[in-house]
């Protein structure tokens, strides 16, 4: 009998767990937008890089050309990521957009997020969008990684938002290959790097 109930409670709590490993943070969009754009993510990435199913050197591949500002930017989004690209911009005056205007963001001593591919704008000039760091989005990815290291990251990307996309891209790069293949951290790259990246570029492309 104790052997009995001893199994089940092991077996609740594995089913615990596996529930809050296998939990899509990006359910938190009932559209379906925020899946549509990972899924259009990916399928880039795949593509570009062409390492077959080896997400780790594909990830840390793209990581490592946006780190030192050498990614082809003419060649490797698809229409539909920039199209998507698009419409996250548009949606950018929506109060639980991931992205916000820079005048908009709550601490005004990080407002700021540069980013190698844009310029501070100017009078006249379109407003810079950062990353809501504080967001359902991020804050779900974060509280769902078993990763002290992008935790961290994001920890003082709440604090501080002026910390350019290719600093990120180099911190996301060096957490270990057990916790970089978790999809919290691939949805983050696909989110704050890559759609932060066309979101300024989108305009080059017609």
């Amino acid at each position: 009998m104790i052997r009995s109930r001893i199994g089940i409670i092991i077996l609740l709590l594995t089913s615990i767990c596996y529930s809050q490993d296998s939990f899509n943070c990006l359910s938190v969009d009932r559209s379906g937008l925020y899946t549509k754009a990972f899924n259009s993510f990916e399928q880039d990435l795949f593509e570009y890089y062409k390492f077959g199913n080896d997400s780790i050197k594909t990830y840390r591949t793209f990581l490592a050309e946006v780190a030192s500002l050498s990614l082809d930017l003419r060649k490797l989004p698809s229409d539909n990521s920039i199209q998507l690209a698009r419409i996250f911009k548009k949606k950018s005056n929506d109060p639980n957009s991931i992205w916000v205007k820079l005048s908009d963001y709550e601490n005004q001593e990080a407002t700021k997020k540069p980013s190698p591919y844009t310029n501070s704008s100017k009078k006249g000039e379109e407003e810079i969008l950062i990353f809501n760091y504080r967001g359902g989005l991020i804050q779900c990815l974060k509280n769902n990684s078993d990763s002290d290291d992008f935790q961290d990251i994001i920890t003082t990307l709440e604090q501080d938002g002026n910390v350019s996309t290719s600093l990120i891209a180099q911190r996301i790069y060096y957490i270990p290959d057990t916790k970089f293949r978790a999809s919290e951290i691939k949805k983050f790259i696909a989110f704050d790097i890559y759609y932060s990246i066309l979101m300024v570029i989108e305009k080059a492309f017609g």
